[in-house]
């Protein structure tokens, strides 16, 4: 089994049976205490859904650190702001489907225009949140906030990760989006694999000078659905790798390259323009701004 052994993920990771069932959002709660109990700065905003977004733990231990907020999104972020902007570093959550959903527009401006240093986290996202059908459920949340300057975006492969991420991001300066899952998913890395912001991680691969047919780019529980799919795959001959990505922004631009540097069929309009703007090396002057510095 090609299972990378630098990623020190379970044994028994294609046995799903076998494997602990977590949600993400669970470890968004591990990690947040855990920063807090480094970090006396570290404090906890929610918008009634403290037991939803397993805030609760936080604001057991510490309750002079922790406000609820009300369902007020909004509100939330512009005083989550403010609070940044004093030396504090709150951890905004809510549902993904309301932040971002509801307050794009304060996270943009208030938050990241003034570089603030807010974590938000967003809780049932995607579709893991079916019950509550199509109004809660945040699909678009990654997509909102990627453009956004000054933003850095996660998405956590199982609970562990999300608490290393959690507990991560309370060490750098600067607005951070993470999204967590509600429902139970696969735990399929442990405490010893490794986590760094701006880096992916190769999960599954015969071995790094091995050529690929095939590279799965993946984040979220997604991923253990993709180490699945390598598994079958590789019964049938071809040679998979499987990289998780759940440093969304900044996205580890050495290690996806290397994974897609393979002949592409045609595709669609993304594709046209890239072999366009490549064919006159256009792409070399066209760089996106990713940072706005703040007036003094």
């Amino acid at each position: 089994m090609p299972l990378n052994p630098k990623a020190k993920l379970v044994e028994n990771i294609l046995d799903t049976a076998s494997l602990e069932q977590i949600p993400t959002r669970n470890g968004y709660g591990e990690g947040l205490v855990q920063a807090a109990d480094e970090n006396p700065a570290v404090v906890a905003l929610c918008a009634d859904l403290m037991e939803s977004t397993r805030t609760e733990a936080f604001a057991k231990k510490y309750p002079e650190r922790f406000v609820e907020m009300g369902v007020a999104e909004q509100n939330m972020a512009s005083v989550a702001a403010g609070m940044a902007l004093m030396g504090k570093v709150p951890y905004i959550s809510s549902y993904a489907m309301f932040s971002p959903g509801r307050n794009w527009e304060q996270i943009r401006t208030t938050i990241c225009y003034n570089e603030a240093n807010v974590k938000i986290c967003g809780a049932h996202a995607g579709v893991s949140v079916g019950p509550d059908g199509a109004t809660h459920q945040a699909i678009e949340d990654v997509a909102l906030m990627r453009p956004i300057a000054n933003m850095k975006v996660f998405s956590p492969c199982d609970t562990r990760e999300a608490r290393k991420i959690t507990y991560a991001i309370s060490k750098i300066d600067g607005p951070c989006y993470v999204r967590y899952a509600r429902e139970k998913t696969p735990v399929f890395t442990t405490d010893a694999t490794p986590f760094e912001i701006g880096k992916a991680q190769i999960f599954w691969t015969e071995s790094k000078k091995t050529k690929p047919d095939v590279a799965i780019i993946a984040c979220g529980p997604l991923t253990h659905n993709a180490i699945l799919a390598a598994a079958e795959l590789e019964q049938e001959g071809m040679k998979i790798r499987v990289i998780n990505n759940s440093s969304i922004k900044p996205m580890d631009e050495e290690t996806i390259v290397k994974a897609d540097r393979r002949r592409h069929g045609e595709r669609g309009c993304g594709t046209a323009r890239k072999k366009l703007s490549g064919a006159h090396e256009v792409y070399r002057r066209a760089k996106p701004i990713w940072s706005i510095r703040r007036s003094k």
